[in-house]
């Protein structure tokens, strides 16, 4: 079989995924890593070239735009979903910055955000074949951030996993250990997810449902994000619930079910 799902976990003590909606005195960030900066990410680890010029979409987006990715945020690291956040305000004084004299700029921050990231690679495609290389010998070209060059992101050679995986039929309640897309932007013709969770599971107050409007990808004619909504969660859901593209993954006699997207 060509294809594999290969898993790493991506570390880092800072990060700041803006999002692009905010003007308001201060940088917000997304909570979750999303499927762009992944590829930003995947990118960077085996040298492909970022944004260069204008109205031009980066090499690492055209080489891993339709690459099926997951993301689960790891466990220990979170609080039903969400990271740690702090505001940071810092003061920019070159003169290229602002013209006026000193720049005082206020962020959103993730303290010490950690995410298991999914990649399907097909063997038969260099750069993917690559990227499996370099995964597995911890090696990158660039340096790996998460949203700005000085948040560095790393990853054990350890963490890396290799998958038995088969598309997941459901034959009871069941549990999705990724985040998934509950609604994909409008004009996306996949089909409607439709999903409820199983009542016994909501009466526990530890369990969650967390939801956020991510990044999917780009609309190529606006040169802009794509959102979807997202949800990640501990609850288990009904049997009947519809998604697409969930697969279930086994590797150290550990099962999962993921979504890729």
């Amino acid at each position: 079989m060509a294809k594999r799902i290969l898993s790493f976990d991506l570390r880092a003590n800072f990060a700041c995924f803006k999002k692009p909606d905010v003007n308001d005195g201060i940088i917000l960030t997304f909570n979750c890593l999303h499927k762009p900066a992944l590829l930003g990410i995947l990118g960077a680890i085996i040298g492909l070239k970022g944004y260069n010029k204008k109205g031009e979409f980066p090499e690492y987006y055209q080489a891993f735009k339709d690459l099926p990715v997951g993301i689960e945020p790891l466990e220990g690291f979170h609080e039903k979903g969400n990271f740690s956040k702090a505001i940071i305000k810092y003061t920019n004084t070159v003169g290229y910055a602002n013209s006026d004299g000193t720049l005082i700029i206020t962020e959103q921050t993730l303290i010490n955000p950690a995410y298991r990231c999914y990649v399907m690679l097909d063997d038969t495609i260099e750069y993917q074949a690559k990227l499996k290389q370099n995964l597995l010998n911890g090696e990158s070209v660039y340096l790996p951030y998460l949203g700005k060059n000085e948040f560095s992101a790393w990853w054990n050679m350890k963490s890396v996993l290799e998958y038995d995986y088969s598309l997941f039929s459901a034959k009871s309640d069941f549990k999705i250990n990724s985040i998934f897309v509950r609604e994909y932007p409008l004009h996306d013709r996949k089909i409607r997810p439709k999903y409820s969770p199983s009542l016994g599971t909501m009466i526990n107050q530890s369990s969650y449902m967390y939801f956020e409007r991510l990044p999917i990808g780009f609309d190529e004619k606006l040169y802009q994000y794509e959102l979807g909504e997202f949800a990640f969660t501990d609850w288990t859901l009904k049997q009947d619930a519809v998604f697409e593209d969930l697969y279930t993954i086994k590797s150290l006699d550990k099962i999962k079910v993921i979504q890729l997207f």
